[in-house]
């Protein structure tokens, strides 16, 4: 345990870091606009390629650093975005195409409803596991990546859904729609059975309009405050009755159910139902700004450029609100390739990430959800309708020491760091590495969450300290490390580097 002086002097680093990754993306956006014609057409080297993974997935390790490595700019974004997937990889659970369970069922005893509560809570950690490794071994950790950004802009939780079937068919639809198009989006997630469930749609009649859609579809997934009235959020709410759930928990759409009344919603009156009130906020400049923002703060920094959010929606809205242009746009900005050490790492993206870097594996899937829970990135279960804030507010002096001691975890309870693999000359024996490895996994039932410095580094050929320090980190260690490490020697201290916490 961290003595509370220990605890602030880590805090410090942390911060001292975090800080320094905000003066070098300042410096770095005037050397930008000089030399960025020359840089983009270079390749991007083992810095890019580790920035625009780790940023656009849950980390990388060296061998996906290198097929990155030679190609400029625009060639390593788009062979990154031509990758993306509109399914998961990681099969289903078993029960994940049955009925949709109801919350609330009748006639049930005390031992039949603990017993749905129990198969309940077994399916939402399953749930969990499911998605995590997917994080894991998907071929396109940015599909995971943008999932995951819309899973915190589209908000439901399982306490309240109270259904994993329900939450897992949502996580499917933000997938299909990951990379595709808002506007669809919108629609698509207007009608899910979770979403209206955690937003009380389903309970939306003429005479008895429910705000809670009307005022978040305004406020959290298009508008952001500021940019409609309290009339726009009751109109719209009329708007919204006759759409409920049948009985099998599906969308339906009820006529009879439905205020069919002339509203006025954005000065506009007509005689408006749910769908024509999400096309009159697809129309709004702000929504599209709103949009833009966030994804600026999720990819490239915690405080976005007025003018270039203004330029990038408005060609995002030009497009009939294409995602995958617009994130392209975004990753090839000057300022993304500035914005090193910017970002705090969410505890999935350290989490994850770390495995991901070391080729590990968990035992138990369990486990690692558990332990995001702790660190504060509970998966189908964001704190409030308004998601994780993100950024800061990832690190607190609890996180943070329980952060530590994951890396703790990592870095002590690794096998020796001995040179094994270390050839006369320097260099590294890359086949008795992977022939290591190998043997190593069959006789682990190919499951490993015990990190192999000698292995990593001969299979990726990694020599030095500030080989790994290059491949590991954002920015220069906070804590320099002696030249006479080797690359496998230095990887328990790099992990431990408060630098290790951003990205």
């Amino acid at each position: 345990m961290l003595t509370m002086d220990r605890r602030r002097r880590t805090a410090a680093d942390f911060g001292a870091a975090h800080k320094a990754g905000r003066r070098a993306m300042a410096a770095g956006w005037l050397l930008a606009a000089l030399i960025l014609p020359a840089l983009a057409q270079a390749g991007i080297g083992e810095a890019g390629a580790r920035h625009l993974l780790s940023r656009t997935g849950f980390g990388a390790n060296p061998a996906q650093i290198a097929v990155y490595a030679p190609l400029d700019r625009e060639a390593a974004v788009d062979r990154l975005l031509a990758g993306s997937r509109a399914v998961a990889a990681t099969p289903p659970p078993s029960w994940a195409g049955e009925p949709f369970e109801r919350p609330g069922q009748a006639n049930l005893s005390e031992d039949e409803k603990k017993a749905l509560q129990k198969l309940r809570a077994e399916h939402a950690v399953e749930l969990r596991g499911w998605w995590l490794n997917e994080m894991r071994y998907t071929p396109s950790p940015l599909s995971e990546k943008m999932t995951l950004f819309w899973h915190n802009h589209f908000v439901s939780a399982l306490d309240k859904v109270r259904s994993p079937q329900m939450m897992y068919q949502q996580n499917l639809l933000l997938r299909r729609y990951a990379l595709g198009n808002f506007g669809e989006m919108l629609h698509a997630v207007a009608r899910d059975p979770a979403m209206m469930r955690y937003l009380d749609t389903a309970n939306n009649r003429k005479g008895q309009p429910n705000e809670n859609f009307a005022r978040e579809v305004m406020e959290l997934f298009t508008l952001g405050e500021g940019h409609y009235s309290e009339q726009d959020i009751r109109e719209a709410a009329r708007a919204f009755t006759g759409w409920g759930l049948d009985r099998d928990d599906h969308f339906v759409n009820r006529p009879k159910l439905h205020d069919d009344g002339d509203k006025l919603i954005f000065g506009q009156r007509g005689n408006f139902d749910g769908d024509a009130v999400l096309d009159l906020l697809l129309q709004q400049p702000a929504t599209a700004e709103f949009i833009t923002a966030k994804l600026w703060k999720a990819f490239v920094s915690p405080k976005p450029d007025p003018a270039a959010v203004k330029r990038l929606a408005r060609n995002f809205r030009n497009s009939r609100y294409e995602i995958k242009p617009l994130l392209r746009a975004l990753l090839l900005s000057p300022q993304f390739w500035s914005s090193q050490g910017q970002l705090v790492k969410s505890p999935l993206e350290l989490t994850i990430g770390t495995l991901v870097t070391f080729d590990l594996s968990p035992q138990d899937w369990r486990a690692l959800a558990g332990l995001n829970r702790q660190l504060g990135q509970d998966v189908f279960a964001p704190p409030n309708v308004k998601g994780w804030p993100g950024g800061e507010a990832w690190i607190n002096s609890a996180t943070l020491l329980s952060r530590k001691q994951f890396l703790d975890r990592i870095a002590h309870d690794a096998a020796p760091a001995r040179n094994a693999f270390a050839l006369p000359d320097g260099g590294m024996d890359e086949m008795k590495g992977r022939e290591a490895r190998i043997n190593r996994l069959v006789a682990a039932g190919l499951r490993s969450l015990k990190l192999q410095p000698d292995e990593w580094s001969a299979i990726y050929q990694v020599r030095s300290a500030q080989d790994s320090a290059k491949l590991l980190l954002a920015l220069p260690p906070a804590n320099p490390l002696p030249e006479s490490l080797s690359g496998a020697q230095a990887i328990a201290p790099l992990l431990l580097d408060p630098v290790y916490q951003v990205h």
